[in-house]
C-alpha cells in the first residue's frame, strides 16, 4: 500500500492537533475528585465552600423511583448568570462524583445538563453549580429498585 505525501502531511496534523488537545483536557482533568470514595472528600477536592439554595435558583429532574440504577436520566438546569460550572455527585455510589462540566465562557453559556448516570443505590443526587465564583448546591432523592454500581 503506497500513502500519498498529501495524507502522510494531513495524518500528522492530526495526530499533532490530538495530542495538544489530549493536553489541554487531561491538564483540567480533577483525578483526585473523581478517585474519592465519599462525598466529603469529592466536594473538598472540587471545591471549598458551598451555599444551599433552593430548587428556584437550580433544579434537578430526576425520576423519583429508578426502576435501573445503570441509566437514571437526570438534567439539571439553572437561572444563575455566568455559570461556570456543574458538578453531579451520587452520595452511595462507590466513586461519588458522577461528572463535572465546566463552562469556558460563563457569559455566553446555557447551564443545562441533561444524561444518564450509574447508581449504586438509593441516593441523594447532588448538583453543585458555580456562579460568579459562588457554590450553589441542591439535591434530590432517588430511589433505586435494581442496583447499578457494584449492586
Amino acid at each position: 500500500m503506497t500513502i500519498s505525501r498529501r495524507h502522510f502531511l494531513n495524518g500528522l496534523v492530526a495526530t499533532g492537533m490530538l495530542g495538544t488537545l489530549s493536553q489541554t483536557v487531561l491538564a483540567e482533568w480533577p483525578k483526585k475528585a473523581f478517585e474519592t470514595e465519599n462525598i466529603n472528600d469529592a466536594v473538598a477536592a472540587l471545591f471549598t465552600e458551598i451555599k444551599e439554595v433552593d430548587e428556584t435558583v437550580i433544579t434537578i429532574t430526576a425520576p423519583e423511583i429508578a426502576e435501573n440504577g445503570a441509566v437514571v436520566p437526570v438534567e439539571v438546569e439553572t437561572n444563575l448568570p455566568n455559570v461556570e460550572s456543574i458538578a453531579l455527585i451520587g452520595d452511595k455510589n462507590p466513586k461519588p462524583l458522577i461528572a463535572q462540566f465546566n463552562f469556558p465562557d460563563p457569559e455566553n453559556s446555557i447551564a443545562w445538563v441533561k444524561l444518564r448516570i450509574k447508581l449504586g443505590g438509593t441516593s441523594n443526587i447532588v448538583a453543585i453549580v458555580k456562579s460568579n465564583g459562588k457554590l450553589y448546591a441542591v439535591h434530590k432523592e432517588v430511589k433505586v429498585t435494581i442496583g447499578g454500581c457494584g449492586g
